[in-house]
């Protein structure tokens, strides 16, 4: 970059150094009031860079659906200028839908070691590896584009290999913290590179996006060397096998898993596809340490007495299909509670997970399992950065502007009132919403318009196929059930030859409500013969006229509402 460019502006300009006057767009296609789904587009001129591509997972009403992953339209009509996914970590709300968008903008993406070898993996899963540019960065290390250049700095996070991304822009730098937290004691001795963020801020920020998610939270967040000391107190007392629940992502916490395991002579097995995966991606590149005679296979466990046996499995959350779930249930094909097994979850359920997660404790705890979770003893720490590291932020960089990322609306409006109280004026803090463009210049910020944005639902190998209408079918189907009614019709005689069945699934037992089934035959009969009488013999016609009248006479004999599908057979 220029030197005399980086000048413009300060006091005066001459001819040949005229201002710049191309703003740079600032594009959140998601993760702003929300959990998950982080991505975020910045534009100048004919450059597009993308920090992070992730994904949510369904709430509750989303039935049936797997995945949520962003509307990156704009991406695409735009992929031309689309010059590559700059990746912070390696945690699913920030790669998990990297996958299904390389499909349609097939541009480089860039990321640490560890984080690139996760994708990796799903890449491969989506069996497009082998068309994908995938390039390691080290923290500290420079991209160079033709107008934008993006610095990794180290961070500390509750995944290895995490990092923060500075944009130098010819209009000033741009810092997007990723999720973080200030850990002076990280398990792998690499501590958040704050000397670099005091460096920036030296030189001056035009504008810093930082996550919000424990804004909530007054000090700081533990370190998470401290959940090391609790296990080592557990493993010390347990006279069973411990079974150990956490997220597959947290290297740091399996390595002080592992740790406590081999110090207590414990064989250690791997349960769960993600805990399986990600462990074994860990151990190949580094990023986990442990003896390969220590680690055994599931088939392996009932060779071994159960004071010589740690289980770390998934399921932390109350997934239904996770390991440790169905080892609650009794559902898991290989391994079940024995008395005496010490079960640890060493994870705070994610808002909306409180209730999945208490009926696994329950249903371990009827199986005479000694269950330790977060109530109980300190066996988890967040990997966000509570009020006093987003103060410390904002100290060391000083921005001009300030956009509050990652959290509910409640988490960014109250990181935007720490903003201000640290100096920041009101006029220059920014709550977007997504799809919001954010044009921004050295003196000032304005929302100028909106792109397309919103969710696209994956369903099995489905991707968008799932609208708000099969939504709507699916909720109607799960809370009230279905009638389905089969008529045969003899069209050119315009009589009807059979008939109606109804079937009814989710809504009442036919045997024990014979008599309003009976009723609702005799509708039907009357609504078909009314339909013929009157010359009217188009299937659509004839099926909406049952349904609106078998509908009527339900909800006013029971007050609910059935999906009510008709069936005419022609014969």
């Amino acid at each position: 970059m220029d030197n005399n460019e980086i000048e413009i502006n300060k006091v005066k300009t001459s001819k040949k150094n005229k201002p710049i006057t191309v703003p740079i767009k600032i594009i959140p296609l998601g993760g702003l009031g929300e959990i998950g789904k982080n991505i975020t587009a910045f534009e100048y001129k004919d450059e597009i860079i993308v920090i992070d591509c992730g994904l949510a997972f369904p709430d509750e009403d989303l039935y049936g659906i797997d995945l949520v992953i962003p509307d990156v339209t704009y991406l695409i009509n735009n992929k031309d200028k689309v010059k590559g996914f700059f990746i912070t970590h390696g945690h699913e709300d920030h790669i998990g839908s990297l996958a299904y968008v390389l499909k349609q903008i097939n541009a480089p993406v860039y990321g640490t070691k560890l984080t690139i070898g996760l994708i990796e993996i799903k890449l491969k899963e989506h069996n497009i590896l082998s068309d994908c540019t995938l390039n390691v960065v080290e923290p500290g290390e420079l991209i160079k584009l033709k107008e934008i250049n993006i610095e990794f700095i180290r961070n500390n996070h509750s995944i290895p290999d995490s990092c923060s991304i500075a944009l130098h822009t010819p209009l000033g730098v741009i810092l997007h913290t990723g999720d973080f937290k200030v850990d002076f004691t990280p398990i792998d001795g690499k501590v958040m590179d704050l000397q670099r963020y005091a460096q920036l801020g030296k030189k001056g920020v035009l504008l810093l996006m930082s996550e919000s998610t424990n804004s909530l939270h007054k000090g700081y967040t533990m370190s998470e060397k401290t959940v090391g000391e609790t296990l080592e107190n557990l493993f010390s007392k347990a006279t069973g096998r411990v079974i150990v629940s956490t997220f597959a992502s947290n290297v740091h916490r399996l390595q002080q898993i592992s740790d406590c395991s081999i110090k207590n002579n414990r064989k250690i097995e791997f349960s769960g596809r993600s805990m399986e995966k990600i462990s074994e991606v860990a151990i190949a590149l580094g990023y986990l340490f442990i003896p390969e005679d220590m680690i055994i296979s599931l088939d392996e466990i009932k060779n071994y007495p159960s004071d010589k046996i740690t289980i770390v499995t998934t399921g932390s959350q109350g997934e239904s299909m996770a390991a440790l779930t169905r080892i609650a249930a009794a559902t898991h094909r290989k391994i079940q509670i024995e008395k005496g097994d010490m079960v640890i979850i060493s994870a705070t359920p994610i808002p909306g997970n409180e209730k999945a997660v208490s009926n696994v404790i329950n249903d371990l705890i009827v199986k005479g399992a000694n269950v330790i979770y977060k109530a109980i003893e300190d066996i988890h720490v967040s990997g966000h950065a509570c009020e006093q590291e987003l103060r410390l932020i904002q100290s060391l960089l000083r921005p001009k502007f300030f956009i509050p990322i990652h959290g509910e609306y409640k988490h960014l409006i109250t990181h935007a009132k720490i903003a201000q109280s640290m100096g920041i004026d009101e006029s220059n803090i920014f709550i977007l919403e997504i799809g919001d463009v954010l044009e921004l210049s050295r003196n000032k910020g304005n929302v100028t318009g909106k792109v397309p944005f919103g969710r696209v639902l994956v369903d099995g190998m489905g991707v968008g196929d799932v609208g708000n209408m099969v939504l709507r079918d699916r909720k109607n189907l799960a809370e009230n059930g279905i009638i389905t009614v089969v008529v045969a019709i003899d069209r050119r005689n315009k009589i009807m030859t059979s008939g109606p069945d109804i079937v009814s699934r989710g809504f009442v037992y036919v045997r024990n409500s014979e008599e309003l089934i009976d009723e609702v035959r005799s509708i039907v009969t009357k609504v078909v013969e009314k339909c013929l009488e009157n010359n009217i013999t188009q299937w659509a016609e004839i099926k909406n006229s049952i349904r609106r009248e078998v509908d009527n006479f339900v909800y006013t004999k029971m007050k609910r509402k059935p999906m009510i599908l008709p069936v005419i057979v022609e014969v």
